[in-house]
């Protein structure tokens, strides 16, 4: 068969042969087990109803070994027999050019390159799934090769539940990940009910199929690295910066270290994803003797040198080394997946990366212990860094929360509403104040035809539209312009494209919009082919979520998550391509409600007219919301906004003269 038949085949009218367990794969950590007998009978029979009973009896058996051996049903004899990888888009099958751009981002999603653990359907956050199991995918591209753009297609946490009637103006797929009633989202609640294979855990992008690889978060780290050496008054030159994680993510730190300039030290206890970060050139050296890295480290400093040195081994030992050797670090975080603390997210101190992983499945309330003692260590040094004056701030990955859960010594002296830790949230201190405030966050989009000379005629673009919108910008966010402007400038040869031919970069809605306009002009002027639009869930509006994206919210509304459906619903009616709406991105199920969207330009005027709508609404209603909350730059914002849209009308703050109380 065809790839193309393959895809309109969906399920399978035959069962294909079973397929060996491939160990040259980073496979997903066994999940803890969670369900009793009479609920993993439950499971059997949910997985087993998107096949033919005729095939129950031989299935059964299997399906129950997957359950007991992995702690999930993966269906692993269905995955299908060619590459995955993003490919042209005009090698999809279909009746819709709107369907085929959802099933090359699908696709990109699980591409062996850009994938965590592609076999297991995770792209990244050890538990970011873009399907539960692979009938799933299945019946999902065949839905996508039959849909018109008269249909939508209806995704209940992996589950495409059918086509329903629509038309053309509405979303082609509408996606939910994880929406939980409130009080059955707690960590053990996703571990139940993935297992049971009624829910799952979309991390941001993963199931939202808007992932570009690490890529994504490169840009944002970049910003970030180069604003928090900004903070303490420092070229990032010869400056030090010591984090974690290298898996899915954050494998992007040692090279945003690079473009920013200093040099990184990055800790990872994976020897497998240590190796593929350095042949991805991601990372430069990695280093398994603590004396060793500290040398090289020393050398770095005297030369200034721009370098990033992965470390083989706990973040742990590096933090606690460093003190004891005397060594400065000027600013540092942790980046490992503590939003999943307990199915590894993070590995304790002192414990092999292999024992952990049995402990973690075999024995999981002491492998909690030990991950918590680890974490109370690692805030004790940490804090002997910062009392030298290091400047620490969590990456939004849960580490302060977690921490502080685990009875480490993070919490502040005199807590206040929304600065109840002793270190700021990287986006409280840097990325909500310098960015988000003033509309400006992670843009992004992928070149359909897969021609790298597509995407180099977008930089192009970009790069104009930026440097021209840049003349008449008020001083308030000329920052922000030239660091995106140097960002494109450089992209191409940072080799950043890992996967599709995709691109990111920091923009407000003007320059979304008019980068958006001149994509479909130039689509229309045959010069380049389809453009798919997107962007990080991790938004000015995309995102509630009370440590990370909202944690700069101070007038207590940052537990509220009415911005993220309300950007999810107006992205809807207004244009959007597909839309998705999701519990528990990038720090946990529980912790915070996110939406994003993708959407398509082929050149017409009804895709101009959709991205001058969605694109507007999309990031000022996250700055309405912030100027709301008293945010002097998200004031500024929205004013401008209202002068330059009649339209708008936005309910302004009065502020309180602090000497009334």
């Amino acid at each position: 068969m065809t790839f193309q038949q393959q895809i309109q085949q969906g399920i399978p009218s035959e069962l294909p042969r079973p397929k060996s367990y491939e160990t040259a794969i980073n496979h997903a950590p066994k999940r803890k087990e969670i369900l009793n007998e009479e609920e993993k009978k439950l499971a059997l029979k949910n997985a087993l109803r998107y096949f033919e009973p005729k095939f129950h009896a031989e299935l059964l058996p299997e399906f129950r070994e997957e359950l007991e051996k992995y702690g999930r049903i993966y269906m692993y004899r269905f995955r299908p027999d060619y590459e995955m990888y993003a490919r042209p888009i005009s090698e999809y099958p279909g009746k819709s050019l709107q369907a085929k751009s959802i099933m090359l981002m699908i696709q990109n999603n699980l591409s062996y390159a850009v994938a965590q653990h592609p076999h297991e359907l995770i792209t990244y956050g050890g538990n970011g799934a873009v399907f539960q199991n692979w009938a799933q995918y299945l019946l999902t591209m065949k839905y996508l090769s039959e849909m018109t753009d008269e249909q939508t297609l209806v995704m209940y946490s992996g589950h495409p539940m059918g086509l329903f009637p629509s038309h053309k103006d509405a979303p082609r797929v509408v996606v939910t990940n994880g929406m939980m009633i409130p009080n059955y989202s707690k960590p053990d609640d996703w571990e139940k009910f993935n297992a049971l294979g009624v829910s799952q855990y979309g991390q941001m992008t993963a199931g939202s199929y808007m992932y570009i690889g690490p890529q994504g978060i490169v840009h944002g780290t970049t910003i970030t690295v180069l604003n928090a050496f900004r903070k303490i008054n420092k070229e990032p030159k010869g400056g030090l910066f010591v984090t974690s994680g290298l898996g899915g993510m954050s494998g992007a730190q040692p090279k945003a270290g690079n473009i920013a300039g200093c040099i990184t030290v990055c800790a990872e206890v994976n020897p497998k994803i240590t190796k593929i970060r350095h042949e991805q050139k991601w990372v430069d050296e990695i280093h398994e003797n603590l004396d060793e890295l500290i040398a090289r480290v020393r050398k770095a400093q005297e030369n200034e040198e721009t370098v990033s040195l992965a470390y083989l081994g706990n973040v742990v030992e590096v933090w606690e080394k460093f003190d004891q050797e005397n060594l400065k670090i000027d600013i540092g975080s942790d980046q490992t997946s503590l939003h999943n603390p307990w199915a590894g997210g993070y590995y304790p101190v002192g414990i092999s990366f292999e024992d952990s992983n049995i402990m973690m499945a075999e024995n999981p309330e002491l492998f909690k212990e030990k991950v918590q003692e680890s974490l109370r260590r690692h805030a004790s040094a940490v804090n002997k860094h910062t009392a030298k004056g290091t400047y620490f701030f969590d990456y939004g990955n849960a580490f302060l929360l977690e921490s502080s859960r685990a009875g480490a010594d993070v919490l502040a002296e005199n807590p206040t509403l929304g600065r109840e830790f002793k270190f700021p949230s990287y986006v409280q201190d840097i990325m909500g104040p310098m960015c988000f405030d003033y509309g400006f966050g992670p843009f992004r989009w992928v070149c359909a035809s897969g021609k790298p000379e597509d995407l180099q005629k977008t930089d192009e673009l970009a790069c104009e539209v930026l440097e021209e919108i840049m003349k008449n910008s008020p001083e308030e966010i000329q920052q922000q312009m030239q660091d995106n402007i140097t960002w494109i400038k450089g992209a191409q040869e940072n080799n950043l494209v890992v996967g599709s031919q995709a691109r990111i970069l920091y923009a407000d809605a003007e320059g979304r919009m008019k980068i958006a306009e001149k994509f479909n002009q130039a689509i229309k002027n045959g010069e380049i082919g389809p453009v798919v639009l997107g962007r990080d869930h991790h938004d000015v509006s995309g995102t509630d979520s009370p440590y990370r994206e909202t944690s700069n919210i101070y007038d207590g509304s940052r537990f509220t998550a009415d911005m993220a459906i309300h950007n999810v619903i107006g992205d809807s009616f207004r244009g959007a391509t597909w839309v998705s709406i999701h519990n528990g991105g990038g720090v946990g199920w529980g912790e915070v409600i996110n939406g994003g969207f993708g959407m398509l330009l082929d050149g017409t005027e009804d895709a101009d007219r959709r991205l001058k709508s969605m694109l507007f609404w999309d990031v000022n209603n996250g700055i309405s919301r912030r100027s709301w909350a008293r945010n002097e730059g998200a004031i500024f914002a929205i004013k401008r906004a209202m002068e330059a849209e009649p339209n708008l009308k936005v309910t302004l703050p009065n502020f309180v003269d602090e000497s009334l109380f």
